[in-house]
């Protein structure tokens, strides 16, 4: 198999924390593999680890809400990233509002939206979800650095390991 570190190592993509509601179950985490993958009709996909508790509760959501982190959002990051809802209960932790189809919206990102799942890709070790956008939101218009990669190199992923 070929390694793609010499290729990756030079990314830094933004991070993206997705939230999944399914049967009262909540859960979230943070998410470096995502992007928009159709301008028209608009789409975006997220991929979610299989060992994230997240994506298990995602395997049973019609929406996901996906959500940008400013760069000075590193307590999010930790939480979302560095904790396992399988642990701690991160919703307790944040302030949040219910959104479009039961979602969950994180009050202090800067931007987000609500997806529907299209469809999921078993793509490896994760599972991408394809979301045709519901509602975006950018409550104040602003353009604020965004959380990237490289900012979260040190949170040490707090799902349990396989």
């Amino acid at each position: 198999m070929t390694d793609l570190d010499p290729f990756t190592d030079l990314l830094d993509y933004p991070m993206y924390v997705v939230t999944a509601e399914a049967g009262g179950e909540r859960a979230g985490c943070l998410v470096g593999f995502a992007s928009q993958c159709s301008i028209q009709p608009a789409r975006f996909m997220v991929w979610l680890s299989k060992a994230n508790r997240t994506c298990r509760v995602a395997e049973r959501a019609e929406r996901l809400a996906v959500h940008l982190l400013r760069r000075d959002q590193n307590r999010l990051a930790r939480l979302f990233g560095g904790e396992t809802g399988d642990r701690t209960d991160k919703f307790s932790h944040v302030p949040w509002h219910p959104g479009p189809g039961g979602t969950l919206v994180l009050d202090e990102a800067p931007a987000w939206f609500v997806g529907r799942v299209e469809s999921r890709i078993d793509g490896g070790d994760h599972v991408g979800f394809l979301l045709a956008p519901e509602t975006a939101d950018n409550p104040t218009g602003d353009r604020p650095p965004l959380l990237t990669l490289k900012d979260t190199l040190d949170v040490t992923p707090g799902h349990p390991a396989d």
